[in-house]
């Protein structure tokens, strides 16, 4: 099962959803896809959709799944690393409409670029991303709170 998560924003993300139909009739995805869509109203004869649940089914979604599709939003990308998932994360973009700014932009590119995640700064790129999966590793997320909680220490000492 693949488990896709919009999140909870109040701008669409239809775009996505829209290119993973495509790449189900394509072939490339293959088996159920479950869709947590947050505000984006959508039709699909292939993906199962519904608009938000409870975190603790969330949860379970991200466990069953064998890889999650995900905006770039911090929260559903540390959820899923955090369960040892492959991810891939779509930065919604200001551009589309689908977010204020390019914050997901720079959220993508920075999980991708320390290894946790397969990122897509354009949906175009998904197919790509997915083919990635096979040989791609997932990494433990390793928080920076202790490393900025002691800096934050270090200033208050020294002052």
């Amino acid at each position: 099962m693949i488990f896709v998560t919009l999140g909870t924003q109040d701008k669409t993300f239809k775009r996505l959803l829209v290119k993973i139909d495509e790449l189900i009739d394509k072939g490339i995805i293959q088996g159920e896809v479950i869709v947590q869509a947050g505000k984006t109203s959508y039709q699909s004869n292939h993906m199962m959709l519904f608009t938000f649940c409870s975190q603790e089914q969330l949860n379970q979604y991200v466990e069953e799944c064998d890889y999650m599709i995900t905006h770039a939003g911090v929260g559903s990308i540390i959820n899923g690393i955090n369960h040892q998932k492959k991810v891939i994360a779509v930065a919604r973009r200001a551009k589309y409409g689908e977010h204020e700014n390019d914050h997901q932009v720079e959220i993508t590119t920075k999980f991708a670029g320390f290894g946790y995640i397969l990122g897509c700064i354009e949906v175009d790129e998904l197919e790509e991303k997915i083919s990635e999966l096979k040989d791609f590793q997932t990494k433990p997320y390793e928080s920076n709170n202790k490393i900025f909680c002691d800096l934050i220490a270090r200033l208050i000492d020294e002052n």
